[in-house]
């Protein structure tokens, strides 16, 4: 039954992308080549941890890009769902659609996970912080949400 994927490592390569975002415009990894980018995955838009973690990355990101650092979020959900999550949450950041995990695959963030009672696969909330070469210089998996941007942003001596 598990589906899960191989996790990366620092050193790696970053698996390039391009999806849609919450306005249907494709977004690439490769749009940010010679940035530093932190890449955070998450299950589902609009629940309670993942609005806990998105609006952390929220409240977050100015000194966030200030240290150079972009912020991608990436889900399953379709682009009208980020643009509802982003509008009431008013998020400053860009969300992408990775409608069949192909993104969550190819970074190790997907799985199997047990929510309660309930075992099944999908997308693992994890964090891939990409240098400006275009390599993981760190990554996060099995992250919690509450208070993973502090401890990220210690991780990144910021």
């Amino acid at each position: 039954m598990s589906e899960s994927t191989p996790a990366l490592a620092p050193g790696d390569a970053a698996p390039a992308f391009s999806l849609d975002d919450a306005h249907r415009k494709t977004v690439s990894l490769a749009d940010y080549a010679g940035q530093s980018v932190i890449v955070y995955f998450y299950p589902k838009a609009a629940t309670p941890g993942c609005t806990t973690e998105a609006c952390d990355f929220r409240d977050n990101l100015g000194s966030l890009q200030a240290a150079g650092y972009a912020v991608l979020g990436i889900s399953p959900d379709a682009p009208d769902a980020l643009a509802s999550f982003a509008d009431d949450e008013s998020l400053n950041f860009p969300l992408l659609s990775d409608p069949d995990n192909a993104v969550a695959k190819a970074y190790g963030s997907f799985g199997e996970k047990t929510v309660g009672e309930k075992t099944f696969t999908g997308t693992l909330r994890s964090t891939a912080v990409i240098d400006p070469q275009g390599k993981i210089s760190q990554i996060e998996y099995a992250v919690q949400a509450k208070g993973h941007v502090a401890h990220l942003r210690k991780s990144l001596g910021l």
